[in-house]
């Protein structure tokens, strides 16, 4: 999958390929699959203008108590995949840490408007789910999938909405609604599993 959205982006293969690719100003095609679908390119870009202004390495910051991206699950070009883009922008990066069976199928990240980072796992009888983070959304009810509220969950150290997607699987949104928020969608997964892999994800280091 090959992206072109800013200035800079990045993409990540599924775990079974030949690796990740990188690169800056590449042609958009591609989906990254799952109950939260993205296409990258035009569909994707913000509608709004984040108050959040571009980052860049030189002047990212670290998150306090965040981890080496050694720690998040996948091949060693899907680790890359997160440390690059934490050191990359100023907001919390977040990844999985999963049980066996699941792997990436599919993600990107782009640094202009604020940065963004998406990313899909595939895992056991097809299940998956999509991270969504950074300034991915900028529309004011905060791009949730359609569901109820179905009370609070961890999303790593933060606290995020539970909700009981129409489809019958779950989602976590943390500040839906602001210029910078984080969303876990799944897809096959019952309320338990998504709690579960909510809890576990880690901050990452950049």
């Amino acid at each position: 999958m090959t992206v072109a959205c800013g200035s800079a982006a990045g993409t990540v293969s599924p775990s079974g390929s030949t690796g990740a690719t990188r690169t800056a100003g590449a042609a958009a095609t591609g989906t990254a699959s799952g109950s939260a679908t993205v296409t990258p390119g035009p569909s994707v870009k913000p509608t709004g203008t984040p108050t959040d202004a571009p980052s860049t390495a030189a002047g990212a910051t670290t998150t306090p108590g965040a981890v080496a991206a050694s720690d998040c699950t996948g091949t060693a070009a899907n680790r890359t995949f997160y440390g690059s883009t934490a050191a990359a922008v100023h907001w919390t990066v977040y990844c999985p840490v999963l049980p066996s069976g699941w792997y990436v199928d599919g993600g990107l990240y782009r640094l202009a408007g604020g940065g963004r980072l998406v990313i899909t796992y595939r895992g056991p009888a097809g299940a998956r789910f999509t991270l969504d983070e950074g300034a991915w959304c900028t529309d004011a009810a905060g791009c949730l999938p359609p569901g109820t509220d179905a009370g609070q969950t961890a999303f790593g150290d933060r606290q995020g909405t539970l909700i009981a997607m129409d489809g019958g699987s779950f989602a976590i949104a943390v500040d839906a609604g602001h210029s910078i928020s984080w969303q876990l969608a799944g897809d096959g997964l019952d309320e338990a599993t998504v709690r579960a892999f909510g809890a576990a994800l880690i901050a990452v280091g950049g």
